[in-house]
């Protein structure tokens, strides 16, 4: 298992600051330690609208001089612009769709492999079955362009902050529902301690399919200072022999923060479960 760090906290989503630039961002976090970096869709890092050829050369060379892969993105949800995936407003949908299918073509040229897929959020009025479905059909649409492109979309429920993919159960269902093989799942400590329930049993639910993880501890957090059970969680992780990438998103929530010392502290305590479960000397 590898470390990586979400560009929210850097970035202008969804509070407009601190921002910072990503030639500022990436040596930043290659110092503290993370081998990977997830992109958020969102200026002034990489929105595709304003992400253009040469631009995109910039970031993977910024990447590969300081020696961090890009391990996954996500879209910029929410908004104005809305980008919901189960919105009662056709238009809405087929630009979240036309979004989605830019952010996946962004990651595939940043070198990436994978782009979180947020089911959206039913509207008030919208009955929950049509809501699914809207979503379900956005996904397989997105599946396809993804598959193409080399890219893998992993569904994520997000309890805390939406109203149509809640649970371990709807990720499943949602996966198995459109049934694509570059569909696969993730979840977020934050999201499963607001649901109260268990980290380590959406490890063993989601068993070979998971290929992604987020953590954040109550509040958004650092791991380890809050009420979150971390060192359960990577026991678990291990005996399922998980290989992706442990990503924090933190901190993005408000705008009291200082990014670079929550990435360190965030880096230094994870580091120290996985290094306590490998033995001294190993990482």
């Amino acid at each position: 298992m590898k470390l990586a760090f979400n560009t929210w906290v850097y970035s202008c989503f969804p509070v407009w600051v601190p921002a910072y630039p990503l030639e500022e961002v990436v040596p930043r976090l290659a110092a503290i330690g993370y081998e990977g970096i997830e992109l958020g869709a969102a200026t002034p890092h990489a929105y595709p609208d304003y992400t253009g050829r040469e631009r995109r050369r910039e970031i993977k060379k910024l990447f590969e001089t300081n020696n961090i892969a890009l391990v996954s993105m996500l879209p910029a949800p929410g908004g104005g612009a809305g980008f919901n995936v189960a919105s009662p407003l056709e238009e809405e949908r087929h630009a979240a769709v036309d979004q989605y299918n830019k952010v996946v073509q962004l990651c595939a040229d940043l070198g990436g492999e994978i782009v979180i897929y947020v089911a959206g959020w039913q509207v008030f009025g919208t009955p929950r079955d049509e809501a699914w479905e809207w979503s379900r059909t956005a996904l397989r649409t997105v599946a396809k362009t993804a598959k193409s492109a080399g890219i893998t979309m992993v569904i994520e429920p997000t309890s805390a902050d939406s109203n149509l993919v809640d649970s371990c159960d709807d990720a499943l269902r949602m996966m198995q529902e459109v049934n694509e093989p570059n569909v696969k799942l993730m979840f977020d400590t934050y999201h499963t301690m607001y649901r109260n329930e268990v980290a380590s049993d959406y490890v063993y639910r989601f068993g070979k399919d998971l290929r992604h993880v987020h953590l954040a501890d109550s509040g958004r957090l650092p791991p380890g200072e809050g009420t979150g059970e971390f060192p359960a969680l990577i026991a678990a992780l291990e005996k399922s022999r998980f290989e992706g990438y442990l990503t924090m998103e933190i901190g993005f929530n408000r705008r009291d923060v200082d990014p670079d010392a929550f990435a360190k502290r965030a880096h230094d305590y994870t580091r120290s479960l996985l290094q306590a479960r490998l033995g001294p000397g190993k990482r």
